[in-house]
């Protein structure tokens, strides 16, 4: 049985139900079998009137249907046919038993829950269901009775029944209207029909987010269906690192960023926040605008954002996430089009549900602030599509101002200052270091592993294959530049898995191979029957993506109607006379099932499974249709960036002329694009086979124009240069201004390698301080024992913040004496690391997990500052008398169950508590010399035992973050301590009349 079918089904069972209680009720008990066209007949006198009845009732038929198609659509694919009609079947017989007459309605007062619960409770429930088939049975019955009372209440001749029944209950018409109005659902402007079900409709759009989403695409075939395997993004998913690239300098947490003006030295982490893990940067904005290079995995992270968010299974830094509701909007299906309003949000991932959406409950999540906005892709749109989404962003960010939004764009598309005046936070992804790119290796290895079947290799073997490309990656640098982006890495894996360990010399190749495999040799080697008998070759198939590609690019789209594809491809075919016959229709529904490289994003339109192989592609058939000129004349826009790059590489020795050649007389003649164009000549040289010797001079007077490096957007432009760039940067710094000098540093260390280690092994005898922090920051990108030898080891670290990303360099701070400011922001199990670190004035924990056993703590008695956040074990409380010198103290209270048994050292001044549960008792907190203390509750409310705070005789700073100060205010009328000077507020409920907080001689903030 199709969705349509039972669809329509239901709908007719509801309409037929309906309809015999509008002509007149079941007076005869033969009547129930009648169908509604000989009911009607029976009843309503003329046939002109019986028709008139008939279409009525087929229009609600029809509506029914519309509600209910989409989501049987989705619900069906895990059942058989068998399974299918059981269910179909035990709804509309249960449905005929049932009582569903006036007296049955008016004893649940018109209310289709209480009509659902008094039927469910007389009415046999079906045997024979299995669990996930009586799930979808109550869920159909429940739907239907719905309908069928919202549909009865409609019909004329009820007001007239309920008036008479209303009479009859004179006697007890008080108590009765108290009842009916006690269950009617809480009405508001958010939620005109109540918000009685939002609770269920949320657990099954969380539901559904976490199995739909938690999945990633490998670049393999392994049988007829139009999606390629599998893996859970949930066990793939590696976490990255990010730039803060706004020029601002970027918390570590949030509710650290605006605490103590005095101590912002402590605040901030680390300069611009080089290094640190992603999920550190969310944590410190409400609203980012998350920027990365083409597959750098910024739609790999909103999807993992929205499964973890609906699993509630954040940890560490954005544990305070979880409880929020994702909303994911993809904006290339706006493409064309006008941004979603809120009731349109859920279409791009759960289109299914929408149809039994409570009205307004997308507004209403946005309005609680308990909802986290993941809009992807700004740069797949136009520019003047752009603006109107960031219009569109501003209205709704001024309507729903309490909203958690990450924002995704290539940085061409959207400056680190796009968003700012809406208050957004510029992130950069970072390029994968070298320790990233072997966690992603070993996670893609042990998601292939959970297959457990039709791998290239048996299962056993893959152990091998995962240490074999971990050597390759070490011996060899030129691939972990190659491999510096989830994308490029995943096919550097399948590739390597595919092919029997064998590995490309360039992206150029590794594209090349990719898209050969996964289009053509997977099902040509497996001998798959629709690849044995197709007329189409490798080379065809590539002829009709190249055509497909360039078409897409050529009008700055990312997808295309199916309808619209089959007549281009249709056009190509009439072109290509050995395959004369074929259809357009056909050989599309042939690509888009067995080629890997097209997929379906929504009902009836179709994108390439990333645009990257859209660009590789559209690049490829400029090439061979010779359309150099029209990529010199697209050279300046973002969009076309990499589509030339890799057209160079694509290109023949009088193309490659022309395409470099006209960008750079463009570049010449064009100031206002200079830059831009100079950058993208530069960047070619990446694809290119060989510099051709008439523009070998003019690319090196373009690149000499772009040195030294100025701005943060040029090192990684720079970078795709490659190692022959290293030659033209100075072998000392001491020419450069110091903000050149830094960015030279940071374009050094995105090229990477034994080469670029030793140049900056020469630059670190530059004592500048923007320098001394970018060698740091490139402490990521290197092995990191070498690094700290060579580089590290003599520049001058006391004083200056030193940030480690992963366990490798926790084996290697020990090799840093100088040390004396140490952030780990890689997550903790292991703290053995500790015996070997030098005396530390300030430590900080930033991701603290399971037992770790911190006593070794004990041993720095020379701690002045120390941050624990994560879940610090109780037993960590015990160390912390063992510290006379600490003066400040944050500390994640998310395993903290009593305050007394934290055993705070004589001299500390500053206590930052996070995660506080309202259950918390504040009066167990025990320490008279505190100055200064901060609270963020881990939800909306009143600290217990807050009144316990005039205990803190010495307190002169408050920073409250999610306290309803209004209630505490109107239950106790308390005021802060009388030695408060400074009353910081954030993110709080405050009194309707700010009066009641305005107190003589303490200044008050409000943020």
């Amino acid at each position: 049985m199709s969705a349509e079918a039972a669809a329509l089904r239901l709908g007719t069972t509801v309409a037929k139900t309906a309809a015999d209680i509008w002509l007149g009720g079941r007076r005869r008990q033969q009547e129930r079998q009648l169908s509604l066209t000989e009911l009607v007949r029976l009843r309503v006198p003329g046939l002109r009137l019986q028709r008139s009845v008939e279409r009525q009732f087929g229009q609600i038929t029809d509506a029914v249907f519309d509600r209910l198609e989409p989501y049987l659509e989705h619900e069906f694919r895990g059942l058989d046919e068998a399974g299918r009609q059981a269910v179909i079947d035990a709804v509309c017989d249960t449905f005929a038993r049932a009582d569903l007459s006036d007296e049955a309605v008016f004893a649940a007062d018109a209310h289709p829950a209480e009509l659902i619960r008094r039927l469910t409770g007389s009415v046999p429930a079906p045997v024979g269901l299995s669990e996930a088939e009586t799930r979808l049975y109550e869920m159909l019955f429940a739907e239907c009775v719905e309908y069928y009372v919202r549909i009865v209440r409609s019909l004329p001749v009820f007001e007239e029944r309920a008036a008479a029944e209303l009479l009859a209950r004179t006697a007890t018409l008080g108590t009765e209207v108290a009842r009916l109005l006690e269950r009617l659902p809480d009405r508001s402007l958010l939620a005109p029909e109540g918000t009685d079900r939002d609770t269920a409709f949320r657990r099954r759009y969380l539901e559904l987010i976490s199995r739909d989403l938690d999945e990633v695409e490998l670049f393999r075939r392994t049988s007829d269906r139009a999606a390629g395997p599998r893996v859970r993004l949930s066990v793939a998913y590696v976490s990255l690192r990010a730039t803060g690239d706004d020029g601002s300098r970027r918390r570590t947490a949030r509710s650290f960023s605006r605490l103590r003006p005095d101590m912002s030295d402590w605040e901030e982490a680390g300069g611009e926040s080089s290094g640190m893990r992603v999920e550190t940067g969310l944590s410190g904005a409400s609203r980012v605008l998350l920027r990365g290079e083409a597959g750098s995995g910024k739609t790999t992270l909103l999807r993992w954002l929205a499964v973890t968010a609906a699993r509630g299974a954040f940890s560490g830094e954005l544990a305070d996430w979880n409880g929020l509701t994702p909303v994911l909007v993809k904006l290339r299906e706006y493409s064309g089009r006008t941004p979603p309003a809120p009731d349109a949000m859920l279409d791009g991932v759960a289109g299914p549900l929408t149809g039994i959406m409570p009205r307004g409950w997308v507004e209403r999540q946005l309005d609680s602030g308990r909802a986290l906005l993941l809009i992807d892709g700004v740069d797949e749109l136009l520019d003047r599509e752009r603006r109107a989404v960031r219009d569109w962003l501003r209205k709704l960010l001024v309507a729903y101002e309490g909203v958690r939004v990450v924002v995704t764009s290539r940085p061409a598309a959207a400056g680190a200052d796009w968003l700012r005046g809406e208050d957004f936070t510029a992130m950069h992804l970072d390029r994968m270091s070298p320790p990233d790119l072997a966690a992603f290796v070993r996670q893609w290895h042990q998601a292939v592993r959970e297959l457990g079947e039709d791998l290239p290799c048996p299962v056993d073997d893959l152990p091998l294959y995962e240490q074999s490309l971990l050597t390759s990656l070490k011996d060899r640098p030129h691939l972990q530049s190659l491999a510096g982006t989830p994308l490029l890495a995943a096919m550097l894996c399948a590739m390597h898995l595919n092919r029997g360990r064998q590995l490309p010399r360039d992206r150029m190749e590794l594209y090349r191979n990719a898209l050969h495999t996964v289009v053509h040799d997977r099902d040509a080697d497996r001998n798959v029957p629709s690849a044995v008998d197709s007329k189409l070759s490798l080379s065809d198939k590539l002829v009709i993506l190249r055509d497909l590609a360039w078409r897409l690019s050529d009008n700055n789209r990312s997808e295309i109607s199916v309808e619209q594809a089959a007549v281009h491809v249709g056009a190509k075919l009439r072109a290509m006379r050995h395959l004369d016959g074929m259809e357009g229709g056909q050989v599309l529904d042939q690509l888009r099932h067995r080629s890997g490289i097209l997929r379906s994003p929504a009902e009836a339109r179709l994108d390439f499974v990333h645009r990257t192989f859209q660009e590789y592609l559209a690049s490829s058939e400029a090439a061979e249709e010779d359309r150099m000129g029209n990529l010199v004349e697209r050279a300046h826009l973002d969009l076309w960036r990499e589509t030339v790059i890799m057209a160079a590489g694509h290109a023949n020795a009088r193309q490659r002329e022309e395409l470099l050649g006209g960008i750079l007389d463009r570049a010449d003649r064009e100031p206002r694009y200079a830059r831009v164009l100079r950058l993208l000549a530069a960047s070619c040289q990446e694809t290119l086979p060989v510099v051709p010797d008439g523009l070998a001079g003019r690319l090196d007077d373009a690149v000499s124009h772009l040195l030294p490096a100025r701005r943060p957007t040029d090192p990684p432009a720079l970078a795709a240069v490659g190692s022959s760039l290293l030659r033209r940067l100075p072998s000392s710094l001491g020419e450069l201004t110091e903000k050149a000098a830094a960015q030279t540093v940071r374009t050094v260390a995105l090229i990477g390698g034994a080469e670029a280690l030793g140049l900056l092994a020469r630059y670190a005898e530059d004592t500048r301080e923007a320098v001394i922090e970018a060698l740091i920051e490139g402490w990521g990108y290197f092995e990191a024992e070498a690094y700290a030898d060579r580089v590290l080891a003599g520049l001058p670290l006391k004083d200056r913040r030193v940030t480690v990303t992963h366990s490798a360099q926790l084996r290697a701070v020990g090799r840093l004496p100088a040390v004396d400011d140490l952030w780990v922001t890689s997550p903790v199990t292991d703290p053995a690391f500790l015996t070997e670190l030098p005396p530390l004035t300030q430590l900080a924990f930033a991701d603290l997990r399971g037992e770790v056993d911190l006593s070794e703590l004990a041993s720095k008695t020379s701690l002045k500052h120390l941050l624990l956040l994560g879940g610090p074990s109780p037993e960590t409380f015990n160390v912390l008398r063992s510290l006379p010198a600490l003066m400040t103290l944050y500390l994640s209270c998310n395993r903290v169950t009593d305050l007394g048994a934290v055993r705070l050292p004589t001299e500390l001044r500053s206590l930052g508590l996070l995660g506080v549960d309202a259950a918390l008792d504040l009066g167990r907190l025990r320490h008279d010399q505190v100055v200064w203390l901060g609270l963020v509750m881990r939800e909306l409310s009143v600290p217990r035992g807050f009144e316990a705070l005039t205990g803190l005789t010495q307190l002169e700073y408050l920073y409250l973050n999610r306290v309803d100060v209004a209630a505490w205010v109107k239950s106790s009328g308390a005021v802060p301590p009388p030695t408060v000077r400074d009353l910081r507020l954030e993110d709080c409920v405050l009194p309707e009349d700010p009066s009641a907080i305005h107190i003589p001689d303490v200044k008050l903030t409000i943020l």
